[in-house]
């Protein structure tokens, strides 16, 4: 059962991730609704933020980390997933199939987090967290601010919006992150590939909508969760802190397949909220879509119709909205991932670019390495509130859509962080401000342009 976790030490963290969230520990008296309890566990395995909901507000076990992580690692021979296939190579004609036999396999050990959420542990279920967290966190999913959407992304929402992402590794994936990250996650260990994944690892990503329904249409009937936060979207900053309802509307899963996949090594697959499809909530997240690579022979125009791409395959019968925030060409991005831009700017020539799809699930991770070199759009880290990206289809740009392996790097001399974009983004850099503020000074100014940039284009009233 999850137990209540009590406050530590103050510590403000920034985080590196574009439009993801900058979060402060609040060092003043608790607010309404908040407790002056202590954390049990400083640092990197913090359970949650120290703010939490009072008993009449929120009357169930709170959020546990899960860090325990393997220290052995079996081989996964012949998983259901490839078993789909056949023995025939990934493609548009069994990429759904590939994604169905995934989404069956997880389901015993994700389905109890929605259906009987309070007795639900991540770790009685064999799933593990990214450690350096927890002043992120809110303290009853564990969820922290993913990307936003301004208003308008959507034909049918006329409000800014915000997600809650909720990262869970099954116990392959956690064996490397163990190998980093060891028992007590002090230090980081990055030598002798200790970042890369073992074949058959598995990342889910749940992802939550502040805006329900029927503020937002499409959300009706969705499962509905409670966390416990500010929702930094239009909102009057006097509200504080609350148990607030959020809509899971996305689900991300990954897989470390280099027979599916053997130039890039993984497979993303996206699940959305569709309200149409009868039957139980499991059965309403269908497919968005899949990709294995970033279809680099590909060089997409700015608007459709766009030239058929070979490693990203997206559902026909997918819902509207979700087709609304995929990435350049059409490449694989759900509405949780922020790939299109209002507006941007090129940075070579000037010209503005509205609605600019720009990214993609595997471009987007692929700059994952251990150092902020390269931001995780085709542009440089912002440095001020306008967006400047490279030319479309440029050699620049082109960077972000190469089919690299996961140990290659995306800057020369970097380590190369197998596509995870989590921990080589959010968790090493929180660990490396803890243990060094004030070393760091590169990645010190790129997170905080980056956290100004946000918070002009997602237009924020508060931030915890």
């Amino acid at each position: 059962m999850k137990k209540k976790s009590t406050l530590a030490a103050a510590l403000c963290i920034p985080v590196v991730i574009f439009f993801a969230a900058y979060s402060c520990v609040n060092t003043s008296k608790p607010k309404d609704g908040e407790t002056s309890e202590t954390l049990q566990l400083d640092g990197a395995f913090q359970n949650h933020r120290d703010s939490v909901p009072s008993k009449s507000q929120y009357d169930a076990p709170l959020f546990v980390l899960s860090h325990d992580y393997p220290t052995t690692v079996a081989p996964v021979v012949n998983p259901p997933w490839q078993q789909a296939l056949n023995g025939q190579p990934l493609s548009s004609a069994n990429a759904l199939i590939f994604m169905d036999s995934l989404k069956s396999y997880i389901a015993p050990n994700v389905l109890p987090f929605f259906t009987d959420n309070a007795a639900w542990t991540a770790a009685q279920y064999g799933w593990f967290h990214e450690p350096w967290l927890g002043t992120q966190r809110e303290a009853i999913l564990g969820t922290y601010l993913g990307n936003g959407n301004p208003a308008n992304m959507f034909k049918s929402l006329k409000v800014d919006e915000a997600g809650y992402v909720l990262v869970l590794y099954d116990s392959t994936a956690a064996y490397t992150v163990g190998q980093i990250w060891g028992k007590t996650g002090e230090k980081v260990n990055l030598i002798n590939n200790a970042s890369q994944f073992t074949e058959g690892s598995i990342v889910v990503k749940l992802a939550f909508s502040n805006i329900n329904y029927p503020e937002w249409p499409v959300m009706k009937d969705a499962q509905i969760m409670s966390v416990y936060d500010t929702i930094p979207t239009g909102e009057d900053p006097r509200g504080g802190y609350q148990v607030r309802k959020v809509s899971f509307f996305q689900m991300d899963v990954i897989v470390k397949d280099s027979i599916a996949s053997p130039q890039t090594g993984w497979v993303y697959s996206t699940f959305v909220y569709n309200k149409d499809v009868q039957g139980s909530l499991w059965d309403k997240m269908v497919p968005l879509g899949a990709m294995w690579g970033n279809d680099p022979g590909v060089n997409s125009p700015l608007s459709p119709p766009y030239p058929p791409l070979y490693e990203t395959v997206i559902n026909p019968a997918a819902p509207q909205y979700s087709t609304e925030t995929l990435g350049w060409g059409g490449r694989l991005s759900g509405p949780n991932d922020g790939a299109v831009a209002q507006l941007a700017y090129d940075i070579n020539t000037g010209q503005p670019y509205k609605n600019l799809a720009l990214s993609s699930c595997m471009s987007c991770h692929s700059p994952a390495q251990d150092a902020f070199v390269s931001f995780l759009l085709p542009g440089p880290v912002p440095t001020s509130d306008s967006l400047l990206v490279f030319t479309p289809g440029g050699p620049q740009w082109n960077l972000w859509f190469r089919n690299n392996y996961g140990n290659i790097p995306f800057d020369t001399g970097q380590v190369a962080m197998d596509y995870d974009m989590v921990m080589a983004f959010k968790s090493i850099p929180a660990y490396e401000q803890a243990k060094s503020p004030g070393q760091s000074t590169r990645l010190t100014n790129n997170i905080e342009a980056i956290r100004k940039f946000r918070r002009h284009n997602t237009r924020s009233r508060f931030w915890h």
